[in-house]
């Protein structure tokens, strides 16, 4: 799909944010084809720097943006980014809260010289009696029962990836869309707001509305009664694990067929699933027994010859090299900031049967600041000045 006949094409994003949740927002926007310049400081967005589990931050939110490095605590330099708000269609925003109004770039103000304006705000809460907190996604996890349904009881842990920072970011863009489409009825913009506690509660729903339905409070993930009698991980040959499930009657027929169980498939105390759910204590360490001859590979082509769910227990890394995702342009080539050649994950959606593929590699600190300023009609001594007393910063 061309950049012109992407869907958001034209569109004008400023981005004020770093770390998850706001680039992922920006992420969304900017693979539809929209514009986004990412306003950075003079030293850079600290993002670029983190280490550890942090390290991914950067190069897998920020594709397809322009970068522009000013100092906001100049006048000129915030005069410069009032200028360019004032043609755009969205600001997304993910500081704490007041920051953004100290600077005079809050919705109330920017919405005076542009009616129009979406605005985004991603906070930890929205507003009520918790907005005043500092909030990360391990924080809300905590405080809202997704790290006890993810742990074992008495052990409350983390999921393993920043599902609250994503997901959060996701429905910033969904509010983002809703308000565009809206002021295409209206012709007036209006502030969104998306925000980690409030997304994990949505993600937790199904355990809150499992109480109000069945009276009883849900058990955490590794302690819950399954709904199905094989759903587990089986330990198998040269230390191997794999995940296999059996979901319905007819799958339990065609696994006990497949790998030669009669006296399973007999068995009328295992005829229904909610029989082999109750029989499970039992049932579980002789299927485990009787599997573990096997490899991951004989048991992975047995499930997939006769259509049954199965999955090889995978480690982040070894994605980057998956048959699936390599072949059907899940992964597409991108340099990284320093130089170096990687494949990264793309949005998980087709258009038109085609991903949305990266158009600008994650930018190297104030890489389009001169550009964008170009765009912006000032001329070369203009720039030079600018760059002269450290308003801006290009590469």
């Amino acid at each position: 799909m061309t950049e012109k006949m992407l869907p958001y094409a034209g569109l004008k994003v400023i981005e004020f944010t770093h770390m998850v949740m706001g680039p992922t927002c920006g992420l969304i926007l900017a693979d539809l084809g929209a514009d986004v310049i990412k306003i950075e400081p003079i030293k850079g967005d600290n993002t670029r720097n983190l280490l550890g589990s942090g390290a991914g931050f950067f190069p897998a939110f920020n594709r397809n943006k322009k970068s522009f490095a000013v100092d906001l605590k100049s006048e000129d330099g915030l005069a410069l980014v009032k200028d360019l708000i004032r043609s755009a269609d969205v600001v997304s925003e993910n500081f704490k809260p007041g920051t953004m109004q100290k600077l005079g770039l809050d919705y109330e103000s920017l919405s005076r010289d542009n009616p129009g304006l979406v605005y985004v705000s991603h906070k930890g809460f929205l507003p009520g009696p918790y907005e005043h907190r500092t909030a990360l996604d391990e924080v809300v996890q905590m405080m809202g029962g997704l790290a006890y349904m993810t742990g074992r009881k008495g052990d409350p842990i983390r999921a393993g990836t920043s599902v609250n920072d994503i997901m959060g970011g996701m429905f910033g863009a969904i509010g983002v869309m809703a308000a565009l489409k809206q002021r295409d009825m209206t012709g007036k913009g209006q502030q969104v707001q998306s925000a980690l506690f409030e997304n994990n509660i949505f993600l937790v729903a199904q355990h809150m509305m499992q109480y109000v339905v069945t009276g009883k409070a849900p058990d955490p993930m590794p302690s819950r009664i399954s709904a199905w009698a094989i759903y587990d991980v089986f330990n198998v040959k040269d230390g191997e694990q794999i995940f296999l499930a059996v979901v319905s009657d007819t799958q339990w027929r065609i696994f006990c067929d497949a790998f030669g169980l009669t006296d399973l498939a007999g068995n009328p105390e295992l005829t229904t699933n909610n029989q082999r759910v109750q029989a499970r204590s039992w049932l579980l360490p002789l299927l485990q027994e009787r599997l573990s001859t096997y490899s991951k590979k004989e048991l992975a082509d047995t499930f997939e010859t006769h259509g049954l769910p199965f999955a090889p227990i995978s480690r982040p890394e070894e994605l980057l090299q998956d048959e699936h995702l390599l072949k059907t342009g899940g992964l597409a080539p991108m340099h990284m900031t320093d130089g170096r050649k990687t494949n990264v994950p793309l949005l998980p959606i087709c258009m038109n049967g085609e991903r949305l593929g990266v158009r600008l590699d994650p930018p190297r600190l104030g890489e389009h600041t001169l550009s964008i300023l170009k765009d912006a009609g000032l001329s070369d001594a203009q720039i030079e000045t600018l760059l002269a007393n450290n308003i801006i910063a290009s590469e």
